[in-house]
């Protein structure tokens, strides 16, 4: 493989730059919201060290206030808690009752989500009334989510994209958070003539097409079935539900990888298999609980092997593993990433949201008695995140408003800035790439502390009969 996972580190020799990380990350946010002016839209990605909007769907203003509760729950300090919380019960109500996107689990879990999770660990004041605002912004929003729903031809469906009912996005698949949430709190969808549509259902049979029609696994499906290959899109006949071919929005075809989307099928994967193992109660009932677990399953290993071969040494893909000029720069996986190189750029913001798949998909398989291979891939997933807390990754200069340098949004489109001197983007962030760097660094600083696992789901409620977060 061309990742190297280190077989000696551990949270606890990553834990001076996990602290590092989060004392850079203090002075992003706190700029940020100096200088945005809401009005401006959501802020998306740097343009020479500068956050700026793209008005296309807004679908990262979770990002923002979610990473002043990350830095709270990582530092402690009260300010940010305060930021976080304010901003999100001022301008994330619309994000709540938003039927245009398959974004809700980024947006609302982000917030509402952490807001309720930090509360439940204790490491908030118990406020009964905040606690039910949050409750009740997290059913609704799980149910809007489910509502987006294309039937597929005999038997299924999919949450669709905001391409429209015949648009199936894989990255849609971490958005499961936000259904896995509302059916946990005892919600549900209510349709024509008071029907009552299961969410944990929904959830299921999106997992099932995600895993089935955007995951490949090397049985001679087309002619670029690879094991764990990714399509970024899948396209179906809307009158009848029937598929009909592979597609993208972000990558480079429909037959090459793009690696945002393989990173957001890994660590979705990773994230349900952990929700149903802790849960079993709450999911008991479904049918096909055990085949889905299984699908699940061998989607997120397939997954997890296609990234670790197609990476540099220290674990940071190219933005597409097809893209037109990879050919010349042959032998990539064999040496330490260049964000500057001038053929191809590559995206960090897949490192890490990979990174946190690869760790908590390694946990699953330990926690269920497959300890070698869980092992290696925590391994792999540690050795990433290593990379991503030192230059040239991490934004240590005073004058980036990113966290998080070298990562891509839409090479397609043009939208990524060129540097002058260079010749293919690189040296911007992202706000999901700097979320979700923060999110994986606390998801491993918690473990070096010896605090309980960070989870998107929490705590069971008292008396609610769900079962407790992993420790």
């Amino acid at each position: 493989m061309a990742l190297h996972p280190d077989p000696a580190l551990t949270p606890q020799k990553l834990r001076p730059g996990l602290e590092r990380l989060f004392e850079l990350s203090a002075a992003r946010i706190l700029a940020l919201e100096a200088a945005w002016d809401p009005a401006g839209g959501t802020p998306v990605f740097t343009v020479r060290g500068r956050y700026t909007s793209r008005g296309w769907t807004e679908w990262t203003q979770g990002f923002q206030f979610g990473s002043a509760l990350l830095q709270f729950d990582a530092t402690g300090e009260e300010r940010f808690l305060e930021l976080g919380r304010s901003r999100t019960l001022e301008r994330m109500a619309s994000h709540v009752s938003h039927i245009g996107v398959h974004d809700h689990g980024f947006n609302n879990v982000s917030t509402y989500g952490n807001l309720r999770r930090l509360m439940l660990e204790g490491a908030v004041s118990h406020q009964p009334r905040e606690l039910e605002t949050y409750t009740l912004a997290l059913k609704v929003s799980g149910a809007v989510q489910a509502a987006r729903w294309s039937p597929i031809h005999g038997g299924g469906g999919f949450i669709h994209s905001f391409n429209g009912p015949h648009s199936l996005f894989v990255d849609t698949l971490r958005s499961l958070r936000s259904l896995a949430l509302a059916h946990q709190l005892g919600h549900a969808l209510m349709g024509e003539q008071d029907e009552k549509i299961s969410l944990l259902a929904r959830l299921a049979d999106h997992a099932r097409a995600t895993a089935r029609f955007s995951i490949y696994y090397g049985t001679g499906r087309d002619a670029y079935d690879e094991r764990g290959r990714t399509a970024h899109e899948s396209l179906f006949n809307p009158t009848n539900g029937r598929y009909r071919c592979p597609a993208t929005q972000q990558g480079y075809s429909p037959f090459s990888t793009w690696t945002r989307g393989l990173a957001w099928a890994l660590c979705g994967f990773a994230e349900q298999l952990e929700w149903f193992r802790l849960f079993p109660r709450l999911t008991q009932s479904l049918p096909g609980r055990e085949s889905l677990l299984q699908a699940m399953e061998q989607a997120a290993l397939a997954t997890a092997e296609f990234y670790q071969t197609h990476v540099s040494l220290d674990g940071i893909p190219l933005w597409d593993t097809g893209a037109p000029n990879v050919h010349r720069l042959a032998g990539y996986t064999e040496r330490i990433s260049d964000p500057c190189n001038p053929w191809e750029p590559v995206d960090s913001s897949a490192a890490a949201i990979a990174a946190q798949g690869l760790i908590r998909l390694g946990n699953h398989l330990r926690a269920t008695q497959r300890k070698a291979a869980g092992l290696r891939l925590r391994q792999a997933g540690l050795t990433v995140l290593r990379t991503l807390l030192k230059e040239p990754y991490l934004a240590t200069g005073k004058k980036h408003q990113g966290l998080l340098l070298h990562s891509v949004y839409h090479r397609p489109n043009g939208w990524d800035p060129v540097a002058r001197g260079q010749k293919v983007p690189n040296g911007e962030s992202s706000m999901w790439g700097d979320y979700h760097l923060r999110e994986v660094a606390l998801l491993v600083l918690r473990e070096a502390r010896g605090n309980p696992c960070l989870t998107f789901f929490g705590p069971g409620e008292p008396g609610s009969g769900a079962e407790p977060a992993l420790v």
